[in-house]
């Protein structure tokens, strides 16, 4: 199994399995096509899918503190689960978590669910989150994305 070693002056040293780092690739590549999508529809709903995988990366690379291997629990939405991993991203997971149901409408492709004000803003937004995850797990930072002027 490869996993990646980072070492940063401020972090203990961090492996990550390559789930999390598939998550956080598949993230990056998603606020990319997020920048392209012309609709503000389709914006929205690729930002925020970005954030999801973002912070599906964190859970993936840390336990939640009081599981056990030997006890299922039922299915938890990662934006439950990422401020018990990861305390600090509390405010972004009920930020990400509330505009799910905007999410779920723009993916329906309900007129006027969002805005294009509104998705680029989480296009930013999701964008930020992205670089806090990838500090939270000890990455080095990454460049940010260019994001195009829409509308």
């Amino acid at each position: 199994m490869n996993t990646l070693v980072q070492v940063r002056p401020d972090r203990a040293r961090c492996r990550l399995a390559p789930t999390a780092l598939a998550l956080l690739e598949s993230a990056r590549h998603g606020l990319a096509n997020a920048a392209d999508e012309t609709s503000a529809g389709g914006r929205y709903v690729a930002a925020h899918l970005a954030a999801l995988r973002a912070a599906a990366a964190i859970v993936a690379a840390r336990p939640a503190p009081g599981t056990s291997a030997r006890r299922k629990a039922p299915p938890r939405s990662v934006w439950e689960l990422l401020p018990r991993v990861e305390p600090a991203l509390a405010e972004w997971a009920a930020f990400f978590a509330a505009g799910a149901g905007k999410r779920a409408a723009a993916e329906a492709g309900l007129p006027r669910a969002v805005s294009s004000r509104e998705a680029d803003d989480l296009l930013r937004d999701a964008g930020t989150f992205l670089s806090l995850a990838e500090d939270a797990l000890g990455l080095p930072a990454q460049s940010p994305l260019p994001l195009s002027s829409t509308g």
